[in-house]
């Protein structure tokens, strides 16, 4: 039996929450299967769609699921729950300009993947490997150190018939939050440095991990899934975030263009010898300016979380892509 691995992301954890979502239908929690009245058939996708260019449409069909009476999802991420009072941001549906979108289809999912180890009754299983930054974290005399040049955590990644990965947020984290006393560059063992630097070289040697281990196994990167602490990044006051914000940018195209760690990931992965395919959902994930927590995340009002993503929302349109595309190649 073929298995697939899942690396560390929110990403993972939505794939993981709607499949779960689906499996307890049976049991009156939720449904993230198609709806009866959904035209199926409308959502052909054809080898010159770019599935990633496109905009956010008002859609009443959404959202995929009723989260007051779902059991799986974190506190933290349950906007309704803890308060928020819009329910806009609920509604948008991704509609990418050369196609139409297939909406999730988890038992069909589950179907296309028997064989290949998600578990649960479709003979699929997933493993989950929470590696914040894909290359390793060692415990030394010195204290914890963050090896940019070594990857021996890729073994758990052998064998795989699918493998997902992303990273990103980590590299940022400073004090308190920060897992790492030292970072390890070059052979040298070294206090800071930049962090975009030491993410393209950690990146990097990941890249020569897959290229020299991943063989036949499918190998996908979810993209950079970005912030939206200043408005000024879409046009609105430098003052401004994302506390408020009902609505998407209404465009195709964002104003501050792409992140530099994006640009990252791009470089790194068009250097690879081993097709990797880019879940690439950092354009339509900026323009969501309205799809964070705010106020309504973990800390409530203490706090204002414009990182994270509520749930139902935009990682539910990651998964719709995840699976249009696994449908497309099988």
């Amino acid at each position: 039996m073929g298995k697939t691995l899942n690396g560390f992301g929110l990403f993972v954890y939505a794939v993981l929450l709607l499949i779960l979502l689906l499996l307890e239908h049976e049991n009156q929690y939720c449904y993230a299967g198609v709806l009866k009245n959904y035209k199926a058939n409308e959502s052909q996708i054809g080898g010159s769609c770019d599935l990633f260019d496109g905009s956010w449409v008002y859609d009443e069909t959404y959202p995929l699921y009723d989260t007051s009476s779902c059991p799986f999802i974190d506190r933290e991420f349950d906007c309704q729950k803890n308060g928020r009072p819009d329910k806009q941001y609920l509604k948008y549906r991704w509609k990418p300009k050369g196609c139409t979108l297939p909406r999730f289809n988890g038992q069909d999912l589950l179907r296309r993947l028997k064989g290949k180890k998600i578990l649960f009754e479709y003979e699929v299983s997933v493993m989950f490997s929470r590696n914040k930054f894909l290359v390793d974290l060692v415990q030394t005399k010195q204290g914890m150190v963050l090896k940019l040049d070594s990857i021996e955590g890729g073994n758990l990644w052998k064998g795989y018939d699918m493998l997902i990965f992303n990273t990103w947020h980590w590299w940022l984290h400073t004090g308190r939050d920060q897992p790492w006393n030292y970072i390890e560059s070059g052979g040298k063992i070294i206090k800071d440095m930049d962090r975009l630097a030491a993410f393209k070289e950690g990146l990097t040697t990941w890249s020569k991990w897959v290229d020299s281990n991943a063989g036949n196994t499918k190998v996908f990167f979810q993209g950079i899934s970005p912030t939206h602490y200043n408005a000024k990044a879409w046009g609105g006051q430098m003052s401004a975030n994302c506390i408020g914000q009902n609505q998407p940018y209404n465009s195709s195209i964002y104003p501050e263009g792409t992140p530099p760690a994006a640009t990252v990931v791009h470089d790194v992965l068009n250097r690879m010898s081993k097709p990797v395919t880019l879940l690439d959902i950092t354009l339509l994930s900026q323009l969501r300016k309205d799809g964070h927590p705010s106020l309504y995340g973990i800390d409530g009002k203490k706090g204002n979380d414009c990182s994270h993503w509520c749930l139902a929302g935009v990682p539910d349109t990651w998964n719709e892509l995840f699976y249009a595309i696994v449908t497309n190649q099988s």
